[in-house]
């Protein structure tokens, strides 16, 4: 049996949680873990890739995908298999991860675009700030869309080098449905514009991961952090001739094997220089696939629904760790943990403050390390969506859903290939259900007769956060939310 296989019979499904497990089958790869007394400063790099589905890994379950070097990493690393983003949208779900925040705490909702006159509050502390504190070289490739204007933009934010765009790759003019609407998309090199993305798109993965390289080759004797935030594959989709036609998925596929071979690349570039023993690699997705792109669209498969949604599709993403003598060799994590959660982690493993401001994340490495002992630091993960929609909360494997309203695709509409959406439609969900996900990873059958004391203990960390951060589906406030950024209009 491959160890791809191995994965997709485990996964979600009969792997307990909280439980660990080294890969056998193939051999015993795995390694003593270096005790954290005598470990180093690591590099990190960190690749998020944008609404790229959780089955659209080989580990994870893709059937007509090839990502050998997502699953040699894995094969060499651990897979994570109960990882949330924050929010299931782009701007959202980068604000938590660049800050360990919750954004709806930091005010940032949805997708910013070209009209949006606020961001990221430069008085919070980004992932770069906060380890440039510590003597980390730091740079962006790719897509940041926490605020184009110049206070909000990476290089404002800690980040000493950004090549890449400020917002998604369909906020152009030249995409079918948005024609008219949008400006030309810029391209930046540091805070200027120093091009437009015209007709083509189709060279940005390569360009990018030449970038990355690059920076490695040229920071190799210094601690570095490396954010590489592809903007595939969201749609438009585009991809260079080194994969065009090379799937058996299309042309969604062949973008997928491209930002596969930007990972290869990547990897190949620490293991040149010498920097593999020491470099914490993440890879990531933002949220889910955007459904309604169908043919364009990546699958999450088995779970709920997608992109723009708190079911498990939306929020539940394809997560891959790798630092040899770290992290176990062929590992699979089950603990509920979120991107929240990276930032507080990273800062114990770098030596990094804390940000100065209150944060939501908590440092999940006992965990990542699969101790046997480690409990997960957080009583639970608070799903929002909207504009403060307080619409789930995450139980270890429990799963609290409050009535709302979602979008899913209308039945019975055709399936296109040609880059353009099929209509959602929107669903009033009006029970609240307690979904088992250990056993029910695809939210089917609610169990919330069955577990009133569970239901109870949910509901009183609800109104905790309720308090603290508001909801808008019961008219709450919050006590501690906080301004993002803001500019006067037509400002630069």
């Amino acid at each position: 049996m491959i160890k791809s296989e191995i994965y997709r019979k485990i996964i979600g499904t009969v792997l307990p949680f909280g439980l660990i497990i080294l890969m056998i089958a193939c051999g015993d790869k795995s390694e003593k873990l270096v005790d954290s007394a005598v470990r180093k400063t690591p590099n990190v790099v960190l690749i998020f890739t944008d609404d790229q589905g959780y089955n659209d890994v080989g580990v994870f379950g893709s059937p007509n995908i090839s990502t050998p070097n997502l699953d040699k990493m894995a094969d060499e690393g651990m897979i994570y298999t109960n990882f949330y983003v924050a929010q299931a949208v782009c701007s959202a779900s980068r604000a938590a991860l660049m800050t360990g925040t919750y954004p709806n705490r930091l005010g940032i909702h949805g997708a910013l675009d070209h009209r949006a006159t606020h961001g990221l509050n430069p008085e919070e502390t980004t992932l770069a700030e906060m380890l440039k504190g510590s003597g980390y070289a730091t740079a962006i490739f790719g897509k940041w869309h926490l605020g184009h204007h110049k206070p909000f933009l990476p290089t404002h934010q800690g980040f000493d080098e950004f090549f890449g765009i400020p917002y998604s790759n369909d906020m152009w003019p030249n995409h079918p449905e948005n024609k008219n609407y949008y400006p030309p998309l810029p391209l930046y090199e540091g805070y200027q514009v120093v091009d437009t993305l015209h007709q083509d798109q189709s060279m940005l993965t390569t360009w990018l991961t030449e970038r990355a390289v690059d920076f490695i080759n040229r920071k190799k004797d210094d601690p570095f952090f490396l954010y590489l935030a592809h903007p595939m594959p969201h749609v438009p989709l585009f991809v260079s001739d080194k994969f065009k036609g090379k799937s058996d998925r299309g042309l969604y596929g062949d973008v997928i094997m491209e930002i596969d071979w930007s990972v290869g690349e990547i990897l190949a570039a620490l293991e040149k220089n010498g920097l593999t023993e020491n470099t914490l690699v993440i890879f990531l997705s933002d949220n889910g696939p955007w459904l309604s792109y169908s043919g364009h669209s990546g699958s999450a498969d088995p779970l709920k629904e997608g992109k723009g949604t708190s079911w498990e599709g939306g929020v539940r993403v394809p997560a891959i760790m790798k630092w040899p003598g770290q992290l176990p060799a062929g590992g699979l994590q089950s603990r509920v943990a979120m991107s929240i959660d990276l930032l507080p982690t990273l800062a114990d493993l770098c030596g990094a403050d804390l940000p100065g401001l209150p944060i939501d994340g908590k440092n999940i490495w006992p965990i990542l390390q699969g101790k046997s002992d480690a409990v997960s630091p957080q009583e639970a993960y608070y799903i929002y969506y909207n504009r403060n929609e307080l619409q789930a909360v995450v139980m270890d494997r429990w799963k609290l859903v409050f009535p709302h309203r979602y979008r899913s695709i209308k039945p019975g509409q055709v399936y296109r290939e040609d880059g353009m959406p099929i209509e959602y439609h929107m669903l009033d969900f009006q029970d609240m259900a307690l979904y088992d996900l250990q056993e029910d990873i695809a939210e089917s059958v609610s169990v919330l007769e069955d577990h009133p004391e569970i239901v109870k203990k949910m509901h009183e960390l609800a109104e905790i956060a309720r308090q603290d951060m508001g909801d808008a589906l019961t008219e709450r406030e919050g006590a501690n939310l906080r301004e993002p950024g803001r500019v006067e209009s037509g400002t630069d």
